[in-house]
């Protein structure tokens, strides 16, 4: 068996469904098509019941697909150690600054432990470039929030989080258990400078144009927020600063914590990477 027809088979058996795992792999559907049916000549047994109601896993799948999960992950394991031994084991990892997010330190260290020699350089970024340099080349990949300009880019969702209003503390809306935005409506917020990636920027705006002091930094955010009454959107999990209060909003979708990295970039670095965060976001 190849690697390359087990991680096909991979990408089936998680998605079920050929047309996402096709999209997922950047490939046509066809090929990928033949590649299963080949492999299940190999086999000799069918991994997968395809039906009107959709693609499952026959228990000789399931058997394969724990077997393939492992023998790719060692395979990447040794590419890297290779790779360390050749001195080149290095990867660009950008983040958005002041994060103090628990996810991110679990990650760090379960990837230290699983990856000893690989050398992680970190690249920590603004509020203005919600990819952290990776559409400009500057990263490898991304452990950032969303939503962006996804073009040319995968991007994997390893959590969702609730965002509400910050607010001063003497704010009267400090007073309300929950807000909607139609309570935002008159009042200045937080902007980031023109430029600024428009998914990104309408996001943490509530999807409307807004005034008020332009701001690059988490801190410069509560600054504005403490000096002149100001409101933006913060994570509702966030400790807000001396003076301030965070308030619910119940009809804004949640913040999305991604991994995120350049379409069709194969570097098994990356890919274990992604894996590690998925754990770590999960735990």
């Amino acid at each position: 068996m190849e690697l390359r027809t087990l991680r096909y088979f991979v990408a089936v058996a998680e998605e079920l469904h050929f047309g996402r795992a096709a999209a997922r792999l950047h490939m046509s559907q066809p090929p990928l098509s033949r590649a299963i049916k080949q492999l299940e000549t190999e086999v000799g047994a069918a991994l997968l019941d395809r039906s009107s109601a959709g693609v499952t896993l026959t228990p000789v799948g399931a058997v394969l697909l724990d077997e393939a999960r492992s023998l790719l992950d060692q395979a990447d394991r040794v590419r890297v150690r290779v790779a360390a031994a050749a001195g080149s084991a290095t990867l660009t990892v950008g983040i958005l600054g002041d994060s103090t997010d628990p996810g991110a330190s679990r990650m760090a260290h379960a990837y230290h432990r699983r990856h000893p020699r690989v050398e992680v350089r970190i690249r920590e970024a603004d509020l203005t470039d919600p990819t952290c340099g990776l559409h400009a080349g500057l990263v490898d990949v991304a452990l950032t929030r969303g939503p962006f300009d996804e073009t040319g880019l995968t991007v994997r969702v390893l959590r969702a989080d609730p965002v509400g209003a910050l607010l001063r503390a003497d704010d009267p809306l400090a007073r309300h258990s929950s807000l909607i935005l139609a309570d935002l409506a008159d009042r200045r917020w937080f902007r980031f400078p023109e430029g600024t990636d428009p998914a990104w920027q309408s996001y943490w705006n509530g999807g409307e144009p807004r005034e008020g002091p332009v701001v690059r930094a988490v801190q410069e955010c509560r600054q504005a927020v403490l000096w002149n009454g100001t409101v933006g959107m913060t994570l509702l999990n966030h400790e807000p600063a001396a003076g301030l209060i965070v308030v619910p909003l119940i009809d804004m979708p949640p913040s999305r914590v991604v991994a995120a990295w350049h379409e069709g970039d194969t570097n098994p670095l990356i890919r274990s990477f992604v894996q590690t965060a998925i754990a770590a976001y999960h735990d």
